[in-house]
């Protein structure tokens, strides 16, 4: 006999989710949930965020995780909230205080400060971080009292500045590359004003062309009927829109479908590079996938979507 709590079988589910992450969650229980509402087959995120940072966080389903690597090597934006004169062993506010120091800092010399923060630099990665060694985060050794060393790696301030300061907090916008950990970022620049800081908040604005005041929160998505909630998915090709578009015939997109190299300059298809990534579409306005652009104008197939198999 059937049992009466039989688990509701999954669907298939494509495109791509902004969600606006609460704070105290982990990226990956973000993700189980909205996977849970939407009741999807597959999902990935694109990036974790700390569980004490908000903000956004793309969730993809179905065909668009092919695409998360995208996200993955974009530049961030972040709101940082910095507390002035306390160090903290975490660098952030999860962390226990190590030292206080009294904060007697003009906003003018912040503002003349933060530009040797930006640009070109390298950041050594915080122990309270999730990058591995011998297959262990680095912050279970930190918790166990064990500090590693850790390589410099070269990142990127694209942008920093002040957006307030009330001594002793001070809340940064920084857009920066991908790799770049905000907590190092705010503990270096207490350092150089000479009292110390930690992060006390932190919120992802902004991934790639993505913004957090497109994004739902999970509050939001669980109120709206169950019928409803696809109805906030972007479609799959949300994450790879800052490639060049090209768009190909029903007979040059079920060879490109099959894998095949095109010669697409004998085939006088215009090209919107002469080489390099391109998103690739059918008749209809059907994503087909990704592709790079060679010598010849060869395009040649990358990542293909499983969304029109009649191609």
């Amino acid at each position: 006999m059937p049992s009466v709590h039989q688990k509701k079988k999954r669907i298939p589910v494509h495109g791509v989710l902004l969600l606006d992450k609460a704070r105290d969650i982990s990226s990956n229980d973000a993700l189980v949930a909205v996977k849970r509402l939407l009741n999807a087959e597959k999902a990935g995120h694109t990036g974790t965020l700390d569980p004490f940072a908000t903000g956004l966080l793309p969730l993809c389903f179905g065909e668009a995780t092919k695409f998360a690597q995208d996200l993955l090597d974009a530049d961030k934006t972040y709101e940082a909230l910095l507390h002035l004169g306390v160090t903290t062993t975490s660098a952030d506010s999860e962390g226990e205080v190590l030292e206080r120091q009294p904060v007697d800092i003009q906003r003018e010399q912040i503002e003349a400060l933060l530009p040797q923060f930006t640009g070109e630099q390298t950041q050594i990665p915080p122990m309270y971080s999730a990058l591995k060694r011998d297959g262990k985060p680095l912050y279970e050794y930190a918790r166990a009292g064990i500090t590693l060393e850790r390589e410099a790696r070269a990142i990127t301030i694209h942008a920093l500045s002040i957006l307030d300061y009330q001594s002793p907090f001070l809340r940064l916008h920084v857009s920066c590359s991908k790799g770049t950990y905000i907590r190092t970022l705010g503990e270096d620049i207490g350092r150089a004003l000479g009292c110390g800081a930690h992060l006390s908040e932190l919120r992802r604005i902004a991934v790639a062309n993505l913004q957090v005041s497109d994004a739902i929160t999970h509050a939001a998505l669980c109120e709206e009927a169950e019928n409803n909630r696809q109805q906030h998915l972007k479609p799959v090709d949300a994450l790879i829109t800052n490639c060049p578009k090209i768009i190909l015939n029903e007979q040059l997109a079920t060879r490109f479908m099959h894998g095949q190299r095109l010669a697409l300059g004998k085939e006088g298809v215009a090209l919107p590079v002469e080489q390099g990534r391109v998103r690739v579409y059918g008749a209809g306005a059907q994503l087909l996938g990704t592709g790079q652009i060679k010598e010849f104008a060869v395009l040649a197939p990358e990542r293909l979507v499983n969304l029109f198999p009649s191609l």
